[in-house]
């Protein structure tokens, strides 16, 4: 029986060692995809992570396996992301925000594609998975910004992701497209004036 000052067991003690390093792995892959996609050298990741390939190898044979693990990675961060109350932004703010992690996450998720190369199958589960978890994140972000009167109430959430990932494409075509700047653009004309300040507020 173990107590509270028994050390963990030792295989115990490699499971968390190997979900750190998965973790840390997905971490370093997700930043390397954002920076130089998703066919970026393996040993650009190990650097990233600090970890050597031979972990990498054995946590992710193939890199259509690392492709998906990072695209479940990000997507429960940003199905989780709408669920973390902010500190002192507003509901556009906190919109913004997320709105450029989910650009991010865009890019692994056009990579996937060709990364499951004939798993046609494989792609559109996952991609319906996509839809499902994060248009409810992203309409529910939409409404608050709007009931604070930040932005527009007549947009729906299907149409702005769509436009999110369009706007996303050029990236792969174009080395000097800014998928960011044109979002941000978007973003602009999503908003409304500031809302007044009421008469208990300070003018």
């Amino acid at each position: 029986m173990s107590t509270a000052n028994t050390p963990p067991a030792p295989a115990s003690r490699k499971r968390s060692d190997v979900r750190r390093n998965e973790q840390i792995l997905l971490d370093a892959a997700a930043a390397v995809f954002i920076r130089a996609g998703v066919h970026a050298p393996v040993r650009e990741i190990a650097a990233e992570s600090g970890l050597g390939m031979g972990t990498i190898y054995r946590h992710f044979p193939t890199r259509a396996d690392l492709v998906v693990a990072v695209f479940r990675h990000q997507l429960d961060a940003l199905s989780a992301a709408a669920h973390i109350p902010p500190a002192a932004d507003t509901p556009y703010e906190v919109l913004r925000v997320w709105v450029n992690r989910f650009a991010d996450f865009l890019v692994t998720k056009h990579g996937l594609a060709e990364a499951l190369h004939s798993d046609q199958a494989g792609f559109e589960s996952l991609h319906a998975e996509f839809v499902e978890r994060l248009l409810p994140v992203l309409d529910q972000l939409l409404k608050a910004s709007a009931a604070a009167g930040y932005t527009r109430a007549d947009i729906r959430a299907y149409d702005f992701m769509l436009g999110i990932g369009n706007l996303c494409i050029g990236v792969e075509t174009f080395p000097d497209y800014q998928a960011r700047r044109m979002i941000d653009l978007l973003l602009d004309g999503l908003a409304q004036p500031a809302p007044a300040p009421t008469d208990s507020e300070p003018k």
